[in-house]
C-alpha cells in the first residue's frame, strides 16, 4: 500500500474515532444542561457518562464473534451501531431512556478500537505500527479539541441534543469513507473460542489493563466534572467554557501525537507510566490550585495530555502481549480505559455528592492516577527488556 493510500486508510478509521470520541466525552461539557434538562441533578447526570462506559464493557464481547467475519464489515456494523445509539440520545426525554441510549452508544465503542487498531497495526510499516495507531486514535483527541467545544456551546446557546443529531450525521459520512478507502483485510486465524481468552492466563495484559483502568479512572474522577468545576470554583463564566475546552482538547491531540512518536523511539511501557505519573501529580496540584484561573487551566491541559499521551502506547503494547486473541485485547485497553471512566466518574461524585467543594474529585483522582503510575512501573520492570 503507497503512502497516499495508507493515509486515507488511517483517515477513515480515525473518522470512526472522531465519532466515538464526541459521544462519550461531549457528556462532560453539557452534564449541567443535560441535567436540568431530564430534571435530575449533576452526580445523578453523571450515571450517563457510567453508562456508556458500561457500555464499552459489555459491547467489547461482541468480538467473539465478529472476530470471524471481515474487518472492514465488522467497522461497518459497529458504525452503524453508534449511529442507533445517538439517534436514542439525541430523542431522550426521561433519565432512564437516557441511560439506555448512552450504553446503546457504548457497546461499539471498545469493539471498534480493537478492529481499527489490528487494521491500523496490518496497514503500517514494520516498526511504525505504535505511529499508525496513534492516527487512528486521533480521531479522538480531534473530538475533544473541536467536537466537544462546539458541542459545549450548542448546549449554551441552543440544546445539548443538536450535538448528538451532529454524531448521527458523522456516522453516516464514516460509513461512506470506511467502505471506499479501508482495504479488505480478512479475519486474523481463529484460535477458536477459548483460545481468544489464552493470552489472559499471563500477568502481562493484566498489568496493562489493571494501569490503563487506574490510570484512567484518576482522569475521569475530576475531568468528569471539569465544567462545573472551572465556573464554580475557578471563577469563569460559562459562556467561555468552550474556549477552556478547546484548550483541553489542543492537549490530548498533542499528547496523543507525542506519545505515538516517542513509543518508536524509547520502550512504550517507559513512555506510558512516565506520563502516568505525571497525570498524579498534575491532578494533585489541582486539587489545591483549583481556585486560581491560569493554573487550572494549564494544570487541565497537562492532565489531558498524558490521558491521550499513554494511549497509543497501551494499545500498541496489549496487542503484542495478547497473541491469539488481539482484537479481544485491544478492545480489552478501551474496556479498562471505560471501566476507569465509570469507576471514576462515580467515584469523584462522592464527595460532591456529601456537600464537599467540587475540587475534591481531583484528590480521588489522585490516588487513583498513583495506582496506574505503580502498576505500569511494576510491567516495565518485568517486561521492558522484552523485545518487541
Amino acid at each position: 500500500m503507497n503512502s497516499s493510500s495508507l493515509r486515507r486508510s488511517l483517515i477513515a478509521l480515525a473518522f470512526g474515532t472522531l465519532g466515538l470520541g464526541i459521544a462519550e466525552f461531549v457528556m462532560m461539557g453539557i452534564l449541567p444542561d443535560t441535567a436540568v434538562s431530564l430534571g435530575v441533578s449533576i452526580p445523578t447526570a453523571g450515571h450517563f457518562i457510567s453508562a456508556y462506559a458500561l457500555g464499552v464493557c459489555f459491547g467489547a464481547c461482541m468480538l467473539l464473534i465478529l472476530r470471524k467475519y471481515p474487518m472492514k464489515n465488522s467497522l461497518l456494523f459497529l458504525v452503524s451501531l453508534m449511529m442507533v445509539g445517538n439517534i436514542g440520545a439525541a430523542l431522550a426525554q426521561s433519565y432512564h431512556f437516557m441511560l439506555v441510549a448512552r450504553f446503546i452508544s457504548g457497546l461499539p465503542h471498545g469493539a471498534y478500537f480493537g478492529v481499527a487498531s489490528i487494521v491500523a497495526s496490518k496497514l503500517a510499516q514494520k516498526g511504525r505500527e505504535s505511529e499508525a495507531v496513534s492516527i487512528m486514535i486521533a480521531g479522538m483527541t480531534i473530538a475533544n479539541l473541536f467536537g466537544v467545544p462546539l458541542g459545549t456551546l450548542l448546549s449554551t446557546f441552543l440544546s445539548w441534543r443538536i450535538i448528538f443529531c451532529l454524531v448521527v450525521i458523522w456516522c453516516i459520512l464514516t460509513l461512506y469513507s470506511i467502505k471506499k478507502y479501508v482495504p479488505y483485510i480478512p479475519p486474523l486465524p481463529d484460535t477458536g473460542f477459548m483460545g481468544q481468552f489464552k493470552f489472559l492466563k499471563y500477568p502481562a495484559p493484566w498489568l496493562l489493563l489493571g494501569a490503563t483502568m487506574f490510570g484512567n479512572g484518576g482522569a475521569f474522577a475530576w475531568y468528569s466534572y471539569v465544567t462545573p468545576m472551572l465556573i464554580q470554583v475557578s471563577g469563569f463564566k460559562a459562556e467561555i467554557i468552550t474556549g477552556i475546552m478547546v484548550l483541553a482538547g489542543a492537549g490530548m491531540v498533542t499528547g496523543n501525537l507525542v506519545g505515538g512518536k516517542l513509543s518508536t523511539r524509547f520502550y512504550p511501557g517507559k513512555v506510558g507510566a512516565g506520563f502516568q505519573g505525571v497525570m498524579a501529580l498534575s491532578l494533585f496540584l489541582i486539587f489545591f490550585l483549583a481556585q486560581y484561573k491560569i493554573p487550572a487551566v494549564f494544570l487541565m491541559c497537562a492532565v489531558t495530555f498524558c490521558l491521550f499521551a499513554v494511549s497509543s502506547p497501551q494499545q500498541f503494547l496489549i496487542i503484542k502481549f495478547s497473541q491469539g486473541g488481539e482484537m479481544l485485547g485491544a478492545a480489552g485497553i478501551q474496556i479498562a480505559f471505560n471501566m476507569g471512566n465509570a469507576l471514576g466518574a462515580y467515584l469523584g461524585g462522592i464527595p460532591i455528592a456529601h456537600g464537599m467543594e467540587i475540587q475534591y474529585s481531583a484528590l480521588v483522582g489522585t490516588c487513583s492516577a498513583a495506582m496506574g503510575f505503580i502498576i505500569f512501573s511494576f510491567f516495565n520492570h518485568l517486561y521492558q527488556d522484552k523485545n518487541i
